[in-house]
């Protein structure tokens, strides 16, 4: 793989991943905070898997896992997108 192909799959994966985090703590309750960051870095991960070669399957399973903690960890007024 060409160092340039690298860099541009490494820039796409950080990108996705901030972008979940960010939004992992959306929600009114720590129940649905968790469920949105679950479901937001499964997908994440799943898209950093695939873009780098990996494992779609084991990024989907790492990134829920990693989603749904921040979220459920996360406290409301933390991130506060709605005000």
């Amino acid at each position: 793989m060409s160092a340039m192909k690298l860099k541009t799959k490494t820039l796409a994966a950080v990108t996705v991943c901030v972008a979940a985090l960010a939004l992992a703590a959306c929600g009114n309750s720590p129940e649905r905070r968790g469920l949105t960051g679950a479901g937001l870095g499964a997908g994440a991960g799943a898209a950093v898997g695939a873009a780098t070669g990996g494992s779609v399957l084991g990024g989907a399973l790492l990134g829920g896992v990693a989603g749904g903690a921040t979220g459920a960890l996360t406290d409301k007024d933390d991130i506060d997108i709605g005000d």
